[in-house]
Formats: structure tokens, sequence, C-alpha cells
């Protein structure tokens, strides 16, 4: 682990604004571990990429699904909290009400009939010009899959979903804030996101020149009631930053400059992060992209084998004994 006691190199306040690339993963909190994985793996297509516990709660998984290498935003993480005496949650003002996929235009209509014919409703729409579908996964949570000609993320394919229907990485991230005026000066000020337009109450921002996995959404609900965490809910958004040194000039920033409750650097093993909540009640983390998920398992056996931080290890047998057993599927 790093020593992020260190002294580092300063980067200008002016420059921070220049250091949000994007989005890095979204993390939810669900309901039970097989019926997540069945859902997020074989109907929507992706890989899991790796399979561990929360690091501040080792009776439950983490699940980490993507693309062949969980590249940071296409990474869809999972908090299956089915018998721990998790509330169901309520989606509203402060937390990001909708995760948005990306696929290729064209897979619209594959999409709509394979969601259907598993038993989901789905909502047809048409979102800042762009076909979309929205379907809820089997906690809850508002999904929905934006069909573009914009992305060239090589996606993770299947038996049933090949490559020209498969899921590129997120396309976007919703978020429900009561007002929204401070999100907006936030989201430019400090992330140096950009309007790029606005349909009713939601204003769209791009990070890092937009596209794909670069756009946020902020949707002012004024008479929203205050979302509950939970089950079925998003718990945090995560942004990729490229090191540690712009990570830690990101906190210095909000923390000693602008005043924000900022969490000190956890290493989540897959990447360094800090967590705070932006002005509109949103739980917001800040990830470094490196050093990635094949750090301590091989590509090709990503997600088979339960991995554990290095302080967990001598209570394995314990870990493993109390979790539930999930069938994964061999990828290899």
């Amino acid at each position: 682990m790093r020593n992020f006691d260190n002294p580092v190199e300063v980067i200008p306040k002016a420059m921070t604004t220049q250091l949000i690339k994007g989005i890095h993963h979204v993390t939810a909190t669900v309901n039970d571990a097989q019926e997540d994985y069945d859902f997020y793996t074989r109907l929507l297509g992706q890989r899991l990429v790796k399979k561990t516990v929360n690091f501040d709660n080792n009776r439950v998984y983490h699940f980490y699904y993507g693309d062949e290498v969980g590249s940071p935003g296409a990474i869809m993480t999972t908090f299956p909290y089915k018998g721990e005496g998790v509330r169901q949650g309520t989606i509203g003002a402060g937390q990001v009400a909708i995760t948005g996929f990306s696929v290729p235009a064209k897979a619209v209509p594959f999409w709509k009939r394979r969601l259907e014919s598993a038993g989901l409703a789905v909502a047809e729409m048409v979102k800042f010009g762009k076909p979309t579908l929205q379907f809820e996964d089997p906690s809850g949570l508002i999904l929905e899959a934006t069909g573009n000609d914009e992305d060239e993320r090589e996606p993770w394919v299947t038996d049933e979903i090949g490559r020209d229907n498969a899921i590129r990485g997120f396309y976007s991230v919703t978020l429900s804030v009561a007002e929204a005026g401070s999100t907006y000066g936030f989201l430019t000020g400090e992330f140096g996101f950009e309007k790029v337009g606005a349909e009713g109450n939601i204003t769209r921002f791009a990070a890092h020149g937009g596209g794909p996995g670069q756009y946020v959404d902020v949707r002012e609900d004024k008479n929203a009631e205050r979302g509950i965490n939970g089950i079925g809910t998003v718990h945090h958004v995560a942004w990729r930053v490229e090191n540690d040194e712009a990570l830690l000039a990101m906190r210095r920033r909000l923390a000693d400059e602008l005043g924000f409750k900022v969490t000190e650097v956890k290493d989540r093993k897959y990447f360094h992060s800090i967590y705070f909540r932006m002005p509109g009640g949103v739980l917001f983390e800040i990830a470094t992209i490196p050093p990635g998920f094949a750090v301590d398992e091989p590509v090709e056996r990503l997600g088979q084998a339960l991995k554990l931080p290095e302080w967990e290890e001598p209570n394995r047998s314990r870990i493993e004994s109390e979790l539930p057993e999930i069938k994964i599927a061999d990828h290899v």
C-alpha cells in the first residue's frame, strides 16, 4: 500500500478542474447474490471481473461487473445484502437515480426483445436525441440502455450476446437533486464539466469532452422526497483520475480549500479513492485508474476465485463459510 502521507508535487488549484476524466464505477446495494450475478452476467452479458467482499463488512460480497479487464467507465459494482437486515431503499433526491449503459444504436431492438423475454417491463423513450430503453434490475435499480454510434470501446461478449449487440460500458448517470443550482456550479467549477444540453428538468453535463461514459444528467426534483439508502439504490458514483497525485490534489482542493468533509484516502486494492457528498447530497467517490483488477489474478481468470484484501486473509475460512454459495460460470 502506498504511503499517502508522503509529500507529492502540488497541483495548482486552477488545474484541478482538468483532473476528472469521467465515470469510474457505480456501486449499488442489492438483494440476493445469485440473482444479482445471473442478471448482470447472463442477461446483460457483463463479465464478473472481481469477486471479493465489502472491505467494510466482510459478510457481504462485493461484485464487480464490466468488460474483459474491468475498464474504468465500464464497472458496475454491487453489494448483495440479503439476510443482513438492510431495509429496502427509496430512490429520491440526493442519489444517483438512473444508471445508463451504452449499446450500439442498431442493438436497441435486440435489447428490447431480450429484456422483455426475461419478463422485464421496458419503457421506450428518446433522451437527448438517443433511443433509450429503461428497465429495472431484480433489486429495483433503475437502468437504461442508450443506443448510439459513438462508442468505440471493445465489449465483453458471450454465447448469447455478440459484439454487434453487447454493452460497451456506461453511457451516463442521472443525479436527482432537490435544488440544482449548487450542483451545476460544482460540476462546472470544480470538476470542469461542460453543460451540453437540457430537456425539461434534466440538464446534461459532459466530462473531458463528452461521449459515452462521460455524461452526467442532473435532474432537478424540487418536490421529491429525499432518497433513503438501502436495497435497490445506488450507494455512490465514482469518478476517475489518472493517478495518486491527481487524487491527492482533488482531496486538498475539496477538503482544505473548499471545506468539504472528505475521507482519508482508502486503499481499495484495485484503486485508491476518497469519498464526499457533493452540494446536492449525492455521495461521490474519486478513484484512481491504476492498479486495476489484474493486480491479484491473471486477466483470463478474473472473477473466478474469491479475492480478499491482505488483512482479511487470516480470516478466509470464516469469511468463506459465512458468505452465501453462488454458482459462477467459467469464463475461460
